[in-house]
């Protein structure tokens, strides 16, 4: 057997992802650049333009023909199809944060197939390392290798692990994370938490209490060491088990064995819209998507797991009322999560039941592929930001706009809160739902944080009393110690705050909406997706659209209106409050329960470059959402944008209106 090569293989060229749109294309025309030479490199390049969404029906080797086709530098798209491959590249570099947005495996696992073997960049986001990572593709911050590697050196493989915490380095030695659990974790075994030695964060609490010992990692790990722990609830939906279930039929044949099948769920929350969405059809791909769906039905029939679906319209048009579905994190919130658990699943907004009061975090294929086999999740014990919230909060005051404040903050968006637990307290979160706190923790993810978190209190126990029937009972550890260690507090004035946008681009281009030095009109106004198509984000719209109706206001005939519900439970809600009324006479397109325009997978997607969206999203990452431009917002301001057809705050539009000024045409 020969034994494994102590170096990293780079035959191939190096492509450097610059800002410059020319220096791309001229490098994928065969010009050899030098680090200097091809400065500045591209920050913030997200999973959204590694692997656009209309491609992720495909976990085979077609997915490497695709790796970076959504790439933007400048105004432009520079890498199209199998460009990495006929260029013969190796290595790719790029300049901070890495791997932003989506916890998609597929975008390292096009790279590698593509032949990709080392990316290197100034820094990474969490979850598109700990992908890279678990499927065999090495990744350093050390900007040094380039010239090395550009004069023909061997990397050592022990050089590209040095300063990694031990399990990351093992499961690189091991080629990847199923080689590793194959190896390693096929008896672990939950550990007993010893006494507490020193004050702890409710999350170190929670972790302990899951914790599982193994050979190679602690029961108590410091931060930036790996470890495995259970979960009380792995989920995953349908962009991943197909992936999932090749690799672990693969590597353990089949019929499988699954650890504890009724902790795990499943659902198709993505594809209800995907037959009348512009990319999908446009490229030909709703064959490809159904055929995805199918698979994922198959595996959960053959393994007996809990299924949950989205209805398409004419479905909906039918139910009688008794199918339960919905987004997958905002279903686990109003269905499974529990304070003290522990939570993961296949999407970086997993965080969104952190607003219980649990540990929630999204991981990879291979990590989820990993844990239903062995019951063991991969993490890297982090450091915890603590977030006070000070009140009181300003009327019209959303958790929207105090997280876009957050994500502008030079600290987040240099990287700050990457990795990091941010808990949240203060009294102005004791004055939010928990619907609103959710908003907080699900864009934990655009953060760059592993999770969100908040102490359940009276608003947690009321939450699950009037959605979920349950008295919970609330115990004394359920809170951080006094003392406890955090990397960093953050102290937020709320009254101070005002509504707030992020411009195109990205979700750190936040800025005071009464900061616009310009009108900005708008033609798609859309309010939905995990991050605002709760019930509390509907009373938000239903309130501004019934003040403009009463008002005399209508949206613009040239602003398309869509509200999408984030789950049936909300959409039942709605029309029980007699909501649905006031959105038909308001014009606007009622979208089914699942995600849609925020993921580019249905209506509200923007079709053209010059279109402008107003969207209460949680991601505004080049095309994300169709080639428009996106601007971030709360529900408030996206209803009273929708009614003015420009950006604008609810409030400014009623002060507007007692002025008798007419809003935009």
């Amino acid at each position: 057997m020969t034994a494994p090569s102590s170096t990293l293989a780079l035959p191939g060229r190096l492509l450097f992802l610059c800002a410059d749109p020319a220096r791309v294309t001229a490098q994928l025309e065969g010009q050899r650049l030098g680090l200097a030479e091809a400065a500045p490199l591209r920050d913030d390049v997200s999973t959204d333009e590694i692997t656009p969404v209309a491609i992720l029906s495909h976990y085979d080797e077609k997915l490497g023909r695709y790796a970076h086709a959504g790439f933007k530098a400048g105004e432009q798209q520079p890498i199209g199809p199998d460009a990495l491959r006929a260029g013969g590249f190796s290595v790719i570099v790029a300049g901070r944060r890495y791997g932003k947005g989506s916890s998609r495996e597929h975008s390292p696992a096009a790279e590698k197939l593509a032949g990709i073997r080392l990316v290197i960049a100034e820094s990474f986001e969490r979850i598109y390392r700990q992908n890279a990572d678990n499927i065999g593709l090495f990744t350093s911050t050390d900007l040094g290798l380039v010239e090395r590697i550009q004069r023909g050196e061997a990397i050592a493989l022990e050089e590209l692990v040095a300063g990694r915490d031990a399990l990351a380095a093992a499961i690189l030695r091991s080629g990847g994370l199923l080689g590793f659990g194959q190896q390693q974790l096929r008896q672990v075994m939950a550990a007993t938490p010893g006494p507490q030695a020193q004050p702890q964060t409710l999350f170190e609490k929670i972790v302990a209490r899951h914790a599982l010992r193994t050979t190679l990692t602690s029961t108590d790990p410091a931060p930036g060491e790996g470890a495995f722990v259970r979960a009380d609830w792995r989920f995953i939906h349908e962009y991943y088990t197909g992936m999932a279930a090749h690799m672990l039929h693969s590597s353990f044949g089949q019929p499988l064995v699954l650890h504890e099948p009724e902790r795990i769920v499943v659902f198709e929350d993505h594809t209800s819209y995907v037959a009348t969405s512009p990319a999908h059809v446009r490229n030909g791909l709703v064959p490809n998507m159904l055929a995805m769906c199918q698979a994922q039905r198959d595996f959960a029939a053959r393994y007996g797991l809990r299924l949950h679906r989205t209805l398409t319209e004419a479905e909906a048009a039918l139910d009688d009322g008794r199918n339960v579905a919905g987004i997958s994190h905002a279903m686990m919130a109003e269905h499974y999560a529990l304070p003290g658990q522990l939570v993961v699943g296949t999407d970086s907004h997993t965080p969104h039941s952190g607003a219980l009061g649990c540990v929630a975090f999204g991981v990879g294929t291979t990590d989820m592929a990993n844990a239903f086999a062995t019951g063991a999740v991969r993490m890297t014990m982090p450091e915890s930001l603590r977030v006070e919230l000070k009140g009181p909060l300003p009327a019209g005051l959303t958790a929207k706009d105090i997280v876009l404040h957050l994500l502008a903050s030079p600290r987040i968006r240099a990287g700050g809160g990457v990795g990091k637990v941010f808990e949240f307290c203060g009294s102005a979160l004791a004055q939010l739902s928990t619907d609103e706190r959710a908003t907080l923790t699900n864009m934990t993810a655009e953060l760059g944080g592993l999770t969100g978190l908040v102490a359940p209190d009276a608003e947690t126990l009321r939450f699950l009393k009037q959605r979920r029937g349950i008295d919970f009972q609330l115990e004394p550890w359920m809170a951080s110690d006094p003392g406890a260690r955090y990397a960093e507090e953050i102290e937020v004035d709320c009254a101070r705050l005002s509504p707030m946008v992020a411009a195109p681009g990205d979700p750190g281009n936040g800025l005071a909406l009464d900061r616009l030095d310009q009108p900005v009109k708008v033609d798609i106004a859309y309010g939905g997706s995990c991050t605002a198509g709760k019930r509390e984000d509907f009373d938000h719209y239903h309130e501004v659209l019934a003040w403009g109706l009463a008002q005399g206001l209508t949206v613009p005939p040239r602003v398309q209106l869509y509200l999408q519900y984030g789950t049936t439970a909300v959409r039942d809600y709605c029309i029980a409050r007699g909501y649905d009324k006031t959105f038909a006479a308001a014009g606007a397109r009622m979208l089914q329960p699942s995600c849609g325009a925020c993921a580019n997978c249905g209506p509200g997607s923007s079709t053209e470059a010059g279109q402008v969206t107003v969207s209460a999203i949680n991601r505004n990452f080049p095309g994300r959402s169709g080639p428009g431009q996106v601007w971030l917002a709360s529900p408030p301001t996206v209803m009273a944008s929708a009614l003015a057809g420009e950006l604008i705050s609810f409030q400014a539009l009623q002060e507007r209106v007692r002025a008798g000024v007419t809003p935009l045409a």
